[in-house]
């Protein structure tokens, strides 16, 4: 109960982060908007407006990371993996943690420091365009976002640790999937009778565990 807890706290650590940084999108979104006007209707463009959606995107990209590692959302070669006995899994997730994923990080927040660090020094700004935007807070970013994701890279390790003990991937911290949003959908529609509501449940729901990175086969 003890480690189902605070790898449910990390889980939301991460899960908060994520959402927080989703909102970056709103922002991005005004900003090229905003850019076409100026530029096709006004004959006015900026040429800041490059430099801050790209520190934008590359926020809400950094920031996402452990959130998506939260949710096991990450892309992998998942033909062989799926088939996998839980066990099989975790030893496989364990190995590939240790040998890529912890020194891949690891020096991501190093440099990331070295980066954010020399940038504040220097009160770094965009050359990219003339009187680009400051870019020191966009570095700073980096090691954050890779500190976030090495937080989350523990959790999935002991997720491991216990799998491999139990035989079965301990639990993790639900956020809304599609098949939320395709029940919402359904149980407010009147033009479905309830049989085919069921039916389009169960096959989203199929559709859903299918398209799982982690298989939740059991160890027989």
């Amino acid at each position: 109960m003890n480690a189902d807890r605070l790898l449910h706290g990390i889980d939301a650590v991460s899960t908060w982060v994520g959402k927080l940084a989703a909102w970056l999108i709103i922002g991005l979104m005004l900003l090229v908007v905003a850019e076409v006007f100026k530029r096709y209707m006004l004959n006015m463009p900026t040429a800041w407006i490059f430099d801050a959606s790209n520190m934008r995107y590359g926020s809400l990209f950094m920031l996402c990371g452990a959130y998506t590692l939260a949710q096991n959302g990450h892309v992998r070669g998942d033909f062989f993996y799926g088939s996998m006995r839980p066990r099989t899994q975790a030893s496989l997730d364990i190995v590939l943690y240790a040998v890529f994923f912890i020194p891949g990080i690891a020096a991501l927040i190093y440099a990331g420091s070295n980066y954010a660090a020399q940038s504040w020094r220097i009160l770094e700004h965009s050359t990219v365009t003339a009187d680009g935007p400051p870019v020191y807070h966009f570095k700073t970013v980096i090691p954050v976002a890779g500190a976030l994701l090495m937080l989350q890279g523990f959790a999935e390790i002991a997720r491991c640790a216990i799998c491999i003990k139990t035989g079965a991937w301990p639990s993790r911290l639900k956020d809304v999937s599609e098949i939320d949003v395709v029940e919402q959908q359904l149980a407010n529609s009147i033009y479905v009778d309830e049989s085919a509501k069921q039916a389009a449940m169960l096959n989203a729901a199929h559709i859903e565990e299918i398209a799982r990175q982690r298989s939740t086969s059991g160890d027989k």
